[in-house]
């Protein structure tokens, strides 16, 4: 089962390539992605790396939280689910409170 992880302060000029060979000497890397913002391109300042063996995964945090990636401490970590999206409840088609 693959595993995903949070990678944190990235520098601006991390991107996907050297996301992934920072990763890739712990095992499998099956997905490297840099987030960037969707006007600009600009790196947002984190990724995700997903890793097909979870002993890689862990190894990678154990090696690299705190480390020094492209010029910056890196934070890595087990990435969480993404929640869903609240919604309102008082919402009523669009007229709140009328």
């Amino acid at each position: 089962m693959a595993k995903k992880l949070f990678v944190g302060g990235l520098s601006w000029g991390t991107d996907d390539g050297s996301l992934r060979k920072a990763f890739e000497e712990f095992g499998e890397v099956s997905e490297a992605k840099v987030i960037t913002d969707r006007d600009s391109g600009r790196s947002r300042g984190f990724g995700f790396v997903t890793f097909e063996e979870p002993a890689a995964a862990e190894s990678a945090i154990s090696a690299l939280d705190g480390q020094e990636l492209d010029g910056r401490a890196i934070r890595v970590n087990v990435a969480e689910e993404k929640k869903p999206r609240q919604t309102n409840t008082q919402d009523r088609g669009g007229r709140r409170g009328w």
